[in-house]
């Protein structure tokens, strides 16, 4: 009989249910309500980080080992795929030799997609060109953690439709009456299709997802107001002036204001002084550095969740 394996590739393959049980199990290991040591005992982990990563590198890092896991790190240049190797090819070898691996790359998952349906190694996205799952998941514990639930919740996003913004979206869409409104620049904005599955799913659960490419139809009310740094890890911007066209969409105190009552996100690393101003970020409505602690937790609840 062919074993189940787990895989994080796309929130779209994760059902409301599951999200919410990876939510929850991660809000337990940020309150130290769950002891650590043999969630993965015995298992080995390959972390392969193609682009750089300060927070998703260390929290599955420390997260695989604290659960007792052992781990292979992989840099940029380790690996053949360097040298031509497909990564059809990189992932039959690995999958014979490990019982997990994570990847970031700059690249689409749809490799690691097609190589899913298999029963020896689990997947974990940890970024890619398309989505940045993760990313979500522990945006939503760390939500779950402040205010006690995600349904209901309104979130205001300001900068490019990104891979962080396209996991918001389709992780919000799994929710019910939550509504998120999307402004971004025109020509970086979220992947139509994408925003429109999401959309789809939304309004099956009273959900509202917009996307506006001006600050005309700001909503009167926000719980949270988040952003991304406007030069995301793999990308480039084809428009020589594209600052220009970003910079409405910064994130002001004048901004804020208008939310008063709203936490600031935002998924780091920062640039102070470009996407927000520092004022902003190390205001008292930032929740910055919880948002990224909760990674680690958030972390940790993945793995369980994939191995147990």
């Amino acid at each position: 009989m062919k074993k189940e394996i787990k895989h994080v590739l796309s929130l779209k393959d994760i059902s409301d249910r599951e999200i919410l049980e990876i939510i929850n199990k991660g809000t337990e290991y940020a309150r130290g309500l769950v002891e650590l040591g043999e969630q993965l005992r015995g298992k080995v982990i390959g972390i392969y980080f193609a682009k750089t990563s300060t927070r998703t590198r260390t929290s599955f890092s420390s997260a695989a080992l604290r659960l007792g896991a052992n781990i292979i790190s992989y840099g940029p240049d380790d690996l053949q795929i360097n040298t031509g190797e497909s990564i059809e090819d990189t992932l039959q070898v690995l999958s014979q030799m490990l019982d997990g691996f994570i990847v970031r790359t700059s690249k689409s998952y749809k490799p690691l997609i097609d190589f899913s349906d298999q029963s020896n190694m689990t997947i974990i996205n940890a970024m890619t060109f398309d989505e940045h799952p993760t990313q979500a998941l522990a945006d939503l514990t760390t939500i779950k953690l402040h205010f006690g639930e995600i349904d209901g919740i309104n979130l205001v996003y300001f900068g490019e439709g990104n891979n962080t913004a396209i996991a918001l979206a389709l992780a919000f869409s799994k929710f019910s009456n939550v509504t998120i409104h999307f402004f971004t620049p025109s020509n970086y904005g979220l992947n139509k299709e994408v925003l429109s599955y999401a959309q789809n799913e939304a309004q099956k659960r009273n959900s509202q997802i917009y996307e506006f490419h001006d600050l005309t139809s700001l909503p009167s009310h926000a719980d949270i107001v988040y952003t991304t740094r406007w030069q995301t890890t793999g990308t480039v911007k084809q428009n020589s002036n594209w600052r220009k066209e970003f910079e409405p969409f910064m994130v002001t105190e004048k901004l804020l204001s208008k939310y008063p009552k709203a936490i600031f996100m935002h998924d780091l690393p920062a640039h102070r002084g470009e996407e927000v101003e520092a004022s902003v970020i190390d205001g008292d409505q930032s929740i910055v550095f919880e948002q990224a602690e909760n990674k680690f937790h958030s972390a940790k609840a993945v793995l369980d969740w994939c191995f147990n």
